[in-house]
């Protein structure tokens, strides 16, 4: 308990600093993201004409002064900035409802899935890894290896339509679309069995891919430990390979493993678009699409602002993470 105290006061600086960051770089990226979407081809009015079936300039002109479209452009930046300083992420046109409750209503979906996603491809990289690297040279290290590159390599939305093909078509073991049974009454643990069972196709194609990443780092970072000085030293002692394996060679084996993971975990909620428009799960990176095909550009920078904080979240967290692996890390020499 004792050295809890100063470890603990000397991991609160850093992790202040690095909030601060966040706040910058989150203010960057908002007035960042206003501008290229600005930019963009398509106006947001003449689609919702179009979709009204009156697709005339005067109605059209309503609809621009109605949502402030036909302010000057430094107009609506400022507007828009102040609004979200105030935690205002700005009115779906397309929807007839707040930015906020729509990703709100979407977002604990997005983040079921890519956080189970996030558990299962590092879970099982590191398993593997360890299996590949006390292997090295033989056939399972082989196997292992060609699977995760197979994984690696193909894109992620075919593998997504083959799972849903095969396991959801053909054998009919899991339900391939939607987040629950549409109609179904479950309640409690049923419909938590439910979720669960539409949640493994989205999870596993999307932690696949991950998956092999982090094989390959665990595999090969096992091998570089392995050949260390100190780990010599542990073999000389008599220990055994287990222990050595687990003791010495894992431990520090994992840095770069989390911090490859860290960098990569933001990469999961870029990947939830394609898994969620195949499996139709109703999270924020299905709502990314559907308001990018419809303009509905007060959206689509809100869901973009909720993703880089996500992406910064999980920087953060790997950073904490780090540093309680390795104490070292940010100590005074």
């Amino acid at each position: 308990m004792k050295g809890r105290g100063p470890f603990l006061m000397a991991l609160a600086g850093p992790i202040f600093s690095r909030l601060v960051k966040a706040a910058l770089t989150l203010l960057a990226i908002v007035i960042l993201n206003f501008c290229l979407i600005h930019m963009a081809p398509g106006d947001p009015a003449a689609v919702m004409a179009g979709e009204a079936g009156a697709a005339d300039e005067k109605f059209i002109a309503d609809l621009r002064e109605r949502f402030g479209l036909d302010q000057p452009f430094h107009i609506q930046l400022f507007n828009y900035v102040g609004g979200v300083l105030q935690g205002d992420l700005g009115y779906s046109y397309r929807q007839q409802a707040p930015v906020a409750e729509l990703i709100l209503d979407r977002l604990p979906a997005t983040l079921l899935l890519t956080l189970t996603a996030f558990g299962v491809s590092l879970t099982l990289g590191i398993i593997f890894g360890v299996m590949a690297s006390a292997r090295v040279g033989k056939t399972t290290d082989s196997l292992i290896t060609g699977v995760a590159l197979l994984f690696y390599a193909t894109p992620l939305f075919w593998v997504a339509l083959m799972a849903v093909l095969l396991f959801s078509v053909k054998l009919g073991w899991l339900p391939g679309f939607g987040y629950s049974t549409v109609g179904g009454e479950e309640t409690g643990i049923w419909y938590a069995l439910d979720v669960a069972q539409h949640l493994v196709l989205p999870a596993l194609t999307l932690g696949l891919f991950f998956m092999a990443i982090y094989l390959r780092m665990t595999r090969a970072s096992m091998l570089e430990v392995a050949s260390m000085d100190f780990v010599k030293t542990a073999r000389a002692k008599g220990l055994s390979a287990r222990v050595i394996r687990r003791r010495h060679i894992l431990r520090n084996a994992l840095l770069p493993v989390v911090t490859l993971a860290g960098l990569q975990a933001g990469q999961l909620v870029g990947g939830a678009v394609l898994t969620e428009t195949v499996f139709a799960w109703p999270g924020i990176g299905r709502l990314m699409f559907e308001s990018l095909a419809a303009r509905d550009y007060p959206t689509l920078l809100g869901v973009f602002l909720v993703s880089a904080a996500m992406v910064i979240a999980f920087n953060i967290i790997t950073d904490i993470v780090y540093r309680i692996i390795d104490p070292r890390i940010g100590a005074p020499a």
